[in-house]
Parts: structure tokens; C-alpha cells; sequence
């Protein structure tokens, strides 16, 4: 009878004891779970901060590269820049020292092209003394002109022989052209007032006022001849007329001197 009650008690304190334990138990793995969930959050922030650094670090690699691309690109741009000045720096080198050679050359080039003006000079002189004798005064102040600008050291040489070419042009359009101009001429002793007409360097006349006396050069015999006025009266008149652009281009007749050649 007083066996029962105790082991109905030990069994109430072991229940109690068990329960006990499985209350720690879920307590233990209560907090275990907590710390896990803790634990897991704490990874997924450092995991997301991570990847907040990675992605950082990425986006200023792509600008490093952006902006190196950028500075490649000047880099070229300044090559092919570089290299387009260094070819001219070369080409005004070359430039230079051609002007310095010519600069070396320009005292020697004076004194030889002043020595040939002057040759050209005397051969237009002695040219104007044997062509046919038109607009004489003229051509022989133009050639003094010449003479004193060669004595004349504020004249460049350049200038000189443009003057010259120049003399020597004009000369030469006297060949093509027509022109009748005043002047005076010693006939019969006397000088009279005419009217000369020349045709390039073919032919040469002198007509009296009223057209009374016809004249024509011989350049072979360097002499005035008179012409027959019913020849060449009418034609040199014309003629003079044309020249004048008194009257329209025509065909007219006028004294030409044969070759000497033909005449011998």
C-alpha cells in the first residue's frame, strides 16, 4: 500500500524531468535557428556589399577605359598632327636653304646680268640705226632713258631689265602694227610738214600736206625716193585715213622695197 504512491511519483518527476529537458531543448535549438538566420542575413549584407564594391570597381574600370580611349585618340590625332608639321618644318628647311643659295647667288647674278643689259642696249641702238627710220626721236629717247637708268643706283637690277624687255617689246609690236603720225622732212632743200605712214616694218611713207609729193623709204639704199602720185597719191592717202580709223581696213597699194637679195 505505501509502495504505490512512490512510484507513481517518480514517474510525475521523471515526466517533469523530461519535459524539463525538451523545454531546453527547443530553447537550445531556438536560439541555434536564430543565430543561423542572423548569421545568413549578416552574409547576404556583406554579399551585398560586396557586390556594391564589385560593381563600384567596374564601373570605374569602364570609365579608366573611356577616358584611355579618349586620350588614344587625342594621341593619334597629335601624331598625325606632329608628323603634318614636321613634313613642313622639313619642306621650309628645303625652302631655306635653296633662298640662302640664291641669296649666296644674287651678287654674282648682278654682275652678270648688268653687263648683259648693256649689251641688249647696244644692240637695239645699232637694231634702230639700221631699221627703217620711224618715230626716230622717240626710239632714241627711249634708249637714252635706258642708258641713264643703268648709271642709276637707287634702280634695282630687276626693274632695269624689265625696262629693257619692256624697250625691246615695243620694239618687236612695231613689226603688226599700222600707225601714221606728223612730222617733217627735209624735200628739196626745204623742210616740210608731212604726214608719215608706216605699215609694221614693210613699208614707210611721207606725204606732203594736200598730198603734192609722195615719198617712200628704200631701206636698202637708206634713201627717201618720191613716188609716182598716180600710183601711190590716192593709195598712201587711204592709207593714212586707215591708220587714223578714219575709215574702214581695205586693200591699198604702197611701196615696198625689193630684197637685196632679188635686186641683185
Amino acid at each position: 500500500m505505501i509502495s504505490k504512491p512512490n512510484t507513481q511519483r517518480l514517474r510525475l518527476v521523471a515526466l517533469g524531468s523530461a519535459l524539463t529537458t525538451i523545454g531546453f531543448v527547443a530553447a537550445v535549438n531556438a536560439a541555434t535557428i536564430q543565430e543561423i538566420t542572423d548569421a545568413g542575413e549578416a552574409r547576404t549584407d556583406a554579399a551585398a556589399a560586396d557586390q556594391k564594391r564589385v560593381e563600384a570597381v567596374a564601373d570605374q574600370t569602364d570609365q579608366i577605359t573611356a577616358d584611355f580611349k579618349t586620350v588614344d585618340k587625342v594621341v593619334d590625332g597629335l601624331k598625325v598632327y606632329n608628323s603634318l608639321l614636321q613634313r613642313q618644318i622639313d619642306n621650309q628647311e628645303t625652302e631655306k636653304t635653296a633662298l640662302a643659295e640664291s641669296i649666296d647667288n644674287v651678287a654674282l647674278i648682278e654682275r652678270q646680268i648688268i653687263p648683259l643689259m648693256t649689251r641688249m642696249i647696244d644692240s637695239l641702238e645699232q637694231f634702230i640705226q639700221l631699221d627703217t627710220p620711224f618715230l626716230l626721236d622717240e626710239r632714241n629717247a627711249r634708249l637714252n632713258r635706258l642708258r641713264g637708268m643703268m648709271e642709276r643706283s637707287d634702280v634695282t637690277a630687276a626693274e632695269k631689265l624689265r625696262q629693257v624687255l619692256e624697250a625691246f617689246s615695243i620694239e618687236t609690236d612695231y613689226g603688226r602694227t599700222i600707225e601714221a603720225y606728223k612730222g617733217s622732212l627735209e624735200i628739196e632743200g626745204n623742210i616740210r610738214e608731212v604726214d608719215f605712214l608706216r605699215i609694221g616694218r614693210v613699208s614707210l611713207s611721207a606725204q606732203t600736206v594736200g598730198g603734192a609729193i609722195t615719198k617712200g623709204w628704200n631701206n636698202n639704199t637708206r634713201e627717201w625716193e618720191e613716188l609716182s602720185p598716180e600710183t601711190y597719191k590716192a593709195q598712201v592717202a587711204q592709207g593714212l585715213r586707215i591708220a587714223d580709223k578714219q575709215v574702214a581696213p581695205d586693200l591699198i597699194v604702197v611701196p615696198v622695197a625689193a630684197p637685196r637679195g632679188a635686186a641683185q
